[in-house]
C-alpha cells in the first residue's frame, strides 16, 4: 500500500532532482534581454540540469537572443512552495516543481496522479495527452505558462517489514508530503494517520525512527539513499508523478509573439527527452535496490487478489471524497474515460510491478 504523493521525491523529484544545495549557472556574454530566472532542487551536473541548460542554449540562439534561462541549481531557492513565492513576488520568474508543487497552482493538475488507477507507462503517456491541453489553459488562467511537461516516474511503497496486509499497514509509521491533499485522502481512507514532513526531512526522519515507511521512486530511493533505511519495496505501483517547469505571465508577455511560437516550440521535446532518462533510471534503480538487498513485498502474497481488490476499492473512495475540493466529478470522470479508452483499445495493457 502507499500513498500517493507523498512520494516523491519526487521524483521524486526525482527527476534528478537530488540532493546538492550548491547554487551555480554560468554566466553567458552578451546577456540576452530578456533573462527568466528559474530555480530546481536539481544539482549541477543532474540530467535535469544539462537539459536545461541545452535548452537555454537553443533558446538563446532561435530567438537571436531576444530570451535566455538563468537557472539556480541545487535547491538554494528552496523547496517548490518557497519557489513559489518568490515567483508571487517577483524575485524568480520560474521553475520546475512535482505535481505536488504544481497542484498549489491549478489543483485540477492532480487527476492524473490518482493512486492505483494508472498501470504502466503506455497509460500514464495517453490520459495526460488527452488532458495536456487543458492543463496548460488552467494554468495560463492562473498566471503561469507551461513551458514543458515531464514525468518523476512510478512511485512504489518502501517498507522496514513486508506491508502485506491493512494491519500491517496501520501499524506502520507513514511519511506524508506535507500538505498534500492526494495522500491525504488515501491515508485516511485506510485508516492511517501519517507523519507529515517536507521532503528534505525525510532521511533524518528515517534515521530517528519519526517514519519507517515511505513512498518514492526507484530512482528517488536511490538518488536520495532512503533504500538504505529500508527492507521491502511493494510491487504494485502507487501512482505516476507528474512534473512541469513554469514561468510566469508577466515575464512571458515581455517576449514577442514570434518568439513565444518559437520558445513553445523548443521546449517540450527537451522534456520528453527528461520522461525517457527518467524512465530508464528508474528501471537500473530497481537492479541497484535488488542488489542492495531490498525485497519486493507481493500484494497477492496469499495466492488471491483480496488485498489488490481492497487497495482498489479504497482509492476509488478516497479520489470520490477529492470531488469538488481539488477536481470536479466532470474531470475526473473525463479522465477515468480517457483510461477507458485506452485500456479497450489495448486489452492487454499491464501493470508495471516489480518482481
Amino acid at each position: 500500500m502507499t500513498m500517493n504523493k507523498s512520494y516523491i521525491c519526487l521524483g521524486i523529484m526525482l527527476t534528478a532532482f537530488l540532493f546538492s544545495s550548491t547554487m551555480v549557472f554560468a554566466e553567458r556574454a552578451p546577456a540576452p534581454k530578456i533573462l527568466i530566472k528559474m530555480a530546481t532542487i536539481a544539482p549541477r551536473g543532474s540530467f535535469m540540469t544539462k537539459v536545461i541548460d541545452e535548452m537555454d542554449a537553443d533558446i538563446r540562439k532561435q530567438t537571436n537572443n531576444e530570451v535566455g534561462v538563468r537557472l539556480y541549481y541545487g535547491g538554494v531557492q528552496g523547496d517548490e512552495e518557497d519557489v513559489l513565492r518568490k515567483i508571487r513576488l517577483g524575485q524568480l520568474h520560474g521553475g520546475t516543481f512535482t505535481g505536488h508543487g504544481l497542484g498549489k497552482i491549478v489543483p485540477e493538475v492532480r487527476v492524473s496522479e490518482l493512486p492505483f488507477v494508472f498501470q504502466n507507462y503506455d497509460e500514464v503517456d495517453y490520459v495526460r495527452q488527452q488532458l495536456r491541453e487543458d492543463m496548460s489553459q488552467r494554468f495560463e488562467e492562473k498566471g503561469y505558462i507551461v513551458l514543458g511537461w515531464n514525468e518523476i516516474g512510478f512511485v512504489y511503497t518502501f517498507s522496514k517489514v513486508p506491508i502485506i496486509s491493512i494491519e500491517v499497514a496501520q501499524a506502520q509509521k507513514w511519511w506524508q508530503w506535507e500538505g498534500d491533499p492526494l495522500s491525504g485522502a488515501m491515508y485516511d481512507a485506510l485508516g492511517i494517520t501519517p507523519i507529515p514532513l517536507s521532503i528534505t526531512d525525510v532521511m533524518t526522519s528515517l534515521s530517528t525512527k519519526l517514519i519507517d515507511t515511505a513512498g518514492c521512486t526507484p530512482y528517488g530511493a536511490v538518488a536520495y539513499h532512503w533504500y538504505e533505511r529500508f527492507e521491502y519495496m511493494s510491487e504494485y505501483p502507487v501512482t505516476n508523478v507528474q512534473g512541469g517547469t513554469i514561468v510566469s505571465k508577466k515575464i512571458w508577455d515581455k517576449i514577442s509573439p514570434d518568439n513565444q511560437k518559437k520558445i513553445q516550440r523548443i521546449c517540450q521535446p527537451y522534456f520528453d527527452r527528461l520522461s525517457a532518462h527518467t524512465r530508464v533510471q528508474d528501471q537500473k534503480s530497481i537492479a541497484v535496490l535488488k542488489k542492495a538487498g531490498i525485497k519486493i513485498a507481493p500484494f497477492d502474497a496469499d495466492g488471491t487478489t483480496k488485498q489488490l481488490d481492497f487497495i482498489f476499492s479504497i482509492s476509488k473512495k478516497a479520489r470520490e471524497t477529492l470531488v469538488g475540493k481539488l477536481y470536479s466529478q466532470e474531470l475526473l470522470d473525463q479522465t477515468l474515460s480517457f483510461l477507458d479508452d485506452y485500456r479497450k483499445i489495448h486489452p492487454d495493457s499491464h501493470v508495471q510491478r516489480i518482481r
